[in-house]
C-alpha cells in the first residue's frame, strides 16, 4: 500500500473494502500501531491516532486480527479476555464484570474456565473480538471479524460491535469482503486500490451506485451478487469413493463431539459440511482425511482410493496419504513449511520424487491459476490471508490427489479470487476428485456443491447419512 490519504473522524463506522493483497490488514496494523519499527519494513508519510503517531497511542486501538489463533494468549477462556484489562490496569472489582459482558455480548456462552486450546476456529475468533470489546477502545479495528461463523453468529456478532460502537461513541474500522454483512452497520465505504490510494470513498449507498463496475472489476464483492455458479452435472457421473459407517469423532481421546456419522465421500462430487461453531465440522474432516483416528465406527475407502494400501486412512503414511487425500486446514499457517511460496509448493512433489521439470511445471501452473506467480518468492507467513488461504489449496492439490479436504476454502477471498478458486475446485471435480467443504460460506455451497452434510447440536443417527 502507498500514496494513501485519508482521514477518519471520531465516532465514524467505516468499512474498508479492496482486492485480496491490496494492504487492507497492512493498513489495520499500521492503525493500531503494531507495524514495527524501520527493521521490519519501509513506511513513508505518516499515520496518527488522536494527532499522535499510532505507536503511541496503542492503547487507545483494539484489534481483531485475521487469524484468531495469534490471539489467543492464555490457557483459559475468561482469563483470556481478562488479559487486555490488566493490561490497562483496569481495577480488579471492573474486570470480571466487563469479562462476562463482553462474552455475552458476542454469544460465547461457556464457562469462565473453558480451555482456549479446545475452542473451535469461530469460538475463537467470537474470544477475539469479546477481548477487544471489554477493552472498551476508542477505536475498533476488526479484521474479517466474521469470516469463521456461521450464519447466525455473524449477525449476532456484527449487532454487538454496533451496539458496543453506539454506547461508546468508539470510531469503528472493519474490513470485509461481504458487503452485505456490514452496510446496516456502517455510515462509510473506503476502498483501496490494488495499486495504491484510494479507488473510492465515500456514503455507502453512494459508493455502491457510482462506482459498482469499477468495485466489481476490481473484486469487491457486491451485495446480493454471486461471481460464479457451477454448470449442473449429472448425477450419475459420481461413484463412492469413501464411506463412514457408524463414525465417532474426536480431538481428544475419549471426548468425541460427534457420534454415529454415516456419510459418504464421492469422486467426481463436492460435499459440503456445514452447522454452527462447535459442531465438530473441522474434527469430522480431520478424521475424513486420515489425520485423525476414529473413535469409533469406520472408515471405508474404495479400491480406487486406496491404491492397494489396506486398512482404513488413519492407518496410511503421510506418503501414502499425499497422492490419495490432501487436506487443507482451516488455518493455512499451520501446514506451511518452507520460506518462499514456490518452495511450499514444491514440498509435496518432492517427497514423492518427482523430476525436476514435471515439479517446476506442477509449480508454474497452480501459480498462475491462484494468481500467486508476483509472491512465487515470498515467504508464506507475510502474505495476506486470502493469499495465504489460496497458497494452502495450492499446495494440496500439487500431489494430485484422489480426495481434497477443504477446511473454510474461501476465507479472505475477493469476489475475484472466489470465482477462480470455485472453478477451480469444481474443474477437480469434474475430472473425478472427491472434494469435502467445510464452510460457512452459503454461496459457495449453492454455488458448486453437490451436497450438503448439515450438523447440529444433536448427535447423527448411526443410518443413513448424506447422498
Amino acid at each position: 500500500m502507498h500514496d494513501l490519504d485519508l482521514e477518519i473522524r471520531p465516532g465514524e463506522r467505516v468499512l474498508l473494502l479492496g482486492a485480496s493483497g491490496s494492504g487492507k490488514s497492512t493498513l489495520l496494523h499500521g492503525m493500531a500501531g503494531v507495524l514495527g519499527g524501520d527493521d521490519e519494513g519501509e513506511v513513508l508519510g505518516e499515520l496518527l491516532v488522536d494527532g499522535r503517531p499510532a505507536a503511541a497511542s496503542r492503547g487507545r486501538s483494539g484489534l481483531v486480527l485475521q487469524d484468531p489463533d495469534a490471539q489467543v494468549v492464555m490457557a483459559r477462556l475468561g482469563d483470556d479476555v481478562a488479559f487486555g484489562l490488566e493490561n490497562l490496569g483496569v481495577a480488579r472489582d471492573d474486570i470480571w464484570p466487563r469479562v462476562r459482558a463482553a462474552l455475552g455480548a458476542v454469544g460465547l456462552d461457556l464457562p469462565l474456565e473453558h480451555a482456549t486450546a479446545d475452542l473451535s476456529g469461530g469460538q475463537r475468533q467470537r474470544l477475539a473480538l469479546a477481548g477487544v470489546l471489554a477493552m472498551r477502545p476508542g477505536l475498533i479495528l476488526l479484521d474479517e471479524p466474521t469470516a469463521n461463523l456461521d450464519p447466525s453468529g455473524v449477525r449476532e456478532v456484527r449487532d454487538a460491535v454496533a451496539r458496543v460502537a453506539e454506547e461508546t461513541g468508539a470510531t469503528l474500522v472493519v474490513i470485509e469482503h461481504r458487503v452485505s454483512t456490514w452496510l446496516p452497520a456502517v455510515d462509510r465505504i473506503v476502498v483501496l486500490g490494488a495499486g495504491g490510494g484510494l479507488l473510492a470513498d465515500g456514503a455507502p449507498g453512494q459508493v455502491l451506485a457510482e462506482r459498482g463496475a469499477e468495485l466489481r472489476a476490481a473484486g469487491v464483492w457486491l451485495p446480493d451478487e454471486v461471481p460464479w455458479r457451477a454448470p449442473a452435472r449429472d448425477a450419475s457421473a459420481r461413484h463412492p469413493l469413501l464411506t463412514t459407517e457408524g463414525l465417532d469423532v474426536a480431538r481428544v481421546p475419549g471426548a468425541p463431539v460427534l457420534r454415529g456419522v454415516g456419510v459418504t465421500v464421492d469422486a467426481g462430487g463436492i460435499l459440503a459440511v456445514t452447522g454452527p461453531n462447535g459442531a465438530g465440522k473441522s474434527t469430522l474432516a480431520l478424521t475424513l482425511a486420515g489425520l485423525l483416528r476414529p473413535e469409533g465406527g469406520r472408515l471405508e475407502p474404495s479400491a480406487e482410493l486406496a491404491g492397494g494400501l489396506r486398512g482404513e486412512p488413519w492407518r496410511w503414511r503421510s506418503r501414502d496419504l499425499l497422492t490419495r487425500i490432501g487436506t487443507v486446514f482451516q488455518s493455512p499457517e499451520h501446514q506451511f513449511l518452507t520460506g518462499s511460496v514456490r518452495a511450499e509448493l514444491e514440498v509435496g512433489p518432492r517427497a514423492l520424487k518427482l523430476p525436476a521439470d514435471e515439479r517446476e511445471r506442477r509449480v508454474d501452473e497452480l501459480l498462475a491459476v491462484l494468481r500467486l506467480e508476483r509472491l512465487a518468492e515470498a515467504n508464506p507467513f507475510t502474505l495476506s490471508g486470502g493469499e495465504k488461504r489460496r497458497l494452502s489449496v495450492a499446495s494440496a492439490l500439487a500431489t494430485r490427489p484422489r480426495m481434497l479436504v477443504l477446511d473454510e476454502p474461501t476465507f479472505g477471498q475477493d469476489a475475484t479470487t472466489w470465482r477462480e478458486l470455485a472453478r477451480l475446485i469444481v474443474d477437480l471435480r469434474d475430472h473425478g476428485v472427491g472434494v469435502v467443504a467445510v464452510t460457512h460460506d452459503d454461496v459457495f455451497v449453492d454455488a458448486i456443491a453437490d451436497r450438503r452434510l448439515e450438523l447440529g447440536a444433536v448427535p447423527l443417527p448411526s443410518s443413513g447419512g448424506a447422498r
